[in-house]
Parts: C-alpha cells; sequence; structure tokens
C-alpha cells in the first residue's frame, strides 16, 4: 500500500513541478496568448543557443509520468491478476498486442511496446491542457520528431530486400511515376507531422478564442448589472467546458490514435512481405546445397 502511494506521488509530482514552473514564469496578461511554448531559459552553445521550452519540460514531465504509472500498474503482479491495477494493465497489453496484429500481422508482433509508446506520449501530451499547461504536441518540433522516426523505421523495413530492391519498388506501378513516388516518400513524415501538430493546435487556439469572446459577450449582455455581477462572466461557465470536452479529450486521443495507425499501416505497408520470405527461401536453399556438396 505504500510503495501503490509513492508510485501515484511521483507520478503527480512532475505536473505539479510543471504547474509550479507555468506559474512563476508566466507573465501576467489580460490579452489573448497563443504565442506558443513558453521558453524559460537558454542554455549557451558554441554554435548555437538551445532554449529550454515548455515543451522540453513538460514532455519529459510526461514520460516521468508514464513511467511512473506504469511502474504503479505492474508491480507486485502475479501469474493469476488478483489486483485491479494487473487487470488494467493486462487489458492495456492485449488491446495494443491485438492492434499491431490485426494492421501489421505476426511478424510486427513485438513492435506493440512501440505502438503503446507512441500513444501514451501523444495522448498524455495532448490532455496536459486539461490542467492549463501547455501540450508538447502543439509544437511541431515534437510531432516532426515522432514522424522522423517513423520515417527512417519505413526506410528500414524497405531496406529489408536490399537496396536495388528498394530503389525498384520507386518505379512501381510503372517507371515513369518514380519521381511522384519519391515525393510520396519524403511527404509521408511531413505530412504526419502536421496532421498531429496541426489539430492540437488548431483546437487549442480555437478554445482560446471562443473562452475570450464569450468574455466579452458577457459583458456586453450582463455589464450593466450592478457591482460584482456586471463584470461576472456568465457564459464563460460551462460553454468552454463543453469544447474541452471535444478539443482537448476526444481529438488529443483520436490524434494518438491515428498517429498510431499511420504508423503501424506505413511500416507494414512498406515491407516486401512476400519478396523478403522468398529471398531468405533462397538464401536457406543456397545454404542447404552449399552442405549438401560439401
Amino acid at each position: 500500500m505504500a510503495l501503490d502511494i509513492l508510485y501515484l506521488c511521483l507520478c503527480f509530482c512532475g505536473l505539479i513541478f510543471a504547474i509550479v514552473l507555468k506559474v512563476l514564469f508566466t507573465p501576467q496578461s489580460s490579452d489573448i496568448d497563443i504565442s506558443g511554448a513558453l521558453v524559460f531559459f537558454t542554455i549557451k552553445l558554441p554554435f548555437s543557443d538551445l532554449p529550454v521550452s515548455e515543451t522540453q519540460i513538460n514532455s519529459l514531465v510526461v514520460i516521468w509520468s508514464i513511467f511512473w504509472l506504469c511502474r504503479y500498474l505492474t508491480h507486485g503482479i502475479s501469474v493469476h491478476a488478483k489486483l485491479k491495477r494487473q487487470i488494467v494493465a493486462e487489458w492495456i497489453v492485449e488491446k495494443t498486442q491485438n492492434l499491431v496484429k490485426s494492421n501489421m500481422g505476426d511478424y510486427f508482433k513485438s513492435f506493440a511496446p512501440f505502438i503503446a509508446a507512441i500513444m501514451g506520449l501523444s495522448a498524455f501530451s495532448s490532455l496536459l491542457t486539461l490542467i492549463g499547461l501547455y501540450p508538447p504536441t502543439s509544437d511541431i518540433n515534437t510531432t516532426g520528431g515522432w514522424a522522423i522516426l517513423v520515417f527512417f523505421l519505413i526506410t528500414y523495413y524497405k531496406f529489408k530486400c536490399g537496396p536495388i530492391h528498394y530503389l525498384k519498388s520507386f518505379g512501381d506501378p510503372v517507371p515513369f511515376l518514380a519521381p511522384l513516388n519519391v515525393i510520396s516518400e519524403f511527404a509521408t513524415p511531413v505530412s504526419m507531422a502536421f496532421r498531429h501538430y496541426g489539430n492540437v493546435l488548431s483546437g487549442s487556439v480555437i478554445s482560446v478564442l471562443v473562452a475570450v469572446a464569450l468574455r466579452g459577450l458577457s459583458g456586453l449582455i450582463f455589464g450593466k448589472l450592478p457591482g460584482f455581477l456586471g463584470d461576472f462572466p456568465f457564459l464563460q461557465i460551462g460553454i468552454p467546458a463543453i469544447l474541452s470536452v471535444y478539443f482537448d479529450i476526444f481529438s488529443g486521443l483520436l490524434q494518438a490514435f491515428i498517429f498510431a495507425m499511420l504508423t503501424m499501416l506505413y511500416v507494414a505497408g512498406g515491407f516486401p512481405a512476400e519478396d523478403y520470405a522468398a529471398r531468405k527461401a533462397k538464401r536457406a536453399a543456397r545454404k542447404s546445397a552449399a552442405k549438401h556438396n560439401s
């Protein structure tokens, strides 16, 4: 019990740290603020300075929180699940494994931890807006880094049949489409990064604009009421919360799922499974023939 409380406290202490930093470094202003991630400090380097912003700090906070949440869910597990947290952990693992198997096949079953990590990082990063923190997924550098990693994975599995086979694939289905296929190859990470980034950022911007508009409309309608009632933003009660359910929760979780699905489809779709199996069969046949001749 004490260990459970310790893990949960460690899970939430990162979020508390990020909130304290946000309060200490955010300048007071009554205007609309959609300027992006707040820069806490800058590290001087020989070639280029490195700004440390909310994006880096909040990304580390998300990783920290997910790590200790996983520790809480998995410590003290047994063969026969008796604890509710173990049942939750097994449900997450089972659903992720089934998702990977159904979309990528048995060859990629080891991808389940990677896909779970992508969905977890993306979802928790987007949900930071619920506690007033800047979501790292609203920064193109975050989603761009994830997309570049996925691009390297796609290219790696396309190279499974060798570089010649990889270069020939640009000529499918007809050779004169090779330039378009090359453009499409590099457009994949760009589209993945901007899709995720754009949806999360647009939701944050729309929520801020609607909240400010409701405050102005409330002052216009109820501004003539006596005392503090004239300054109270009545229209900001409830309506922004309803919008938050979509923009912060539904849209954030949906984008995490979409990014994970695109990762699975692009990696599995780029892998030439039949050609790879035929190549392995030829190699096995050559080895068998060499052993027989010797």
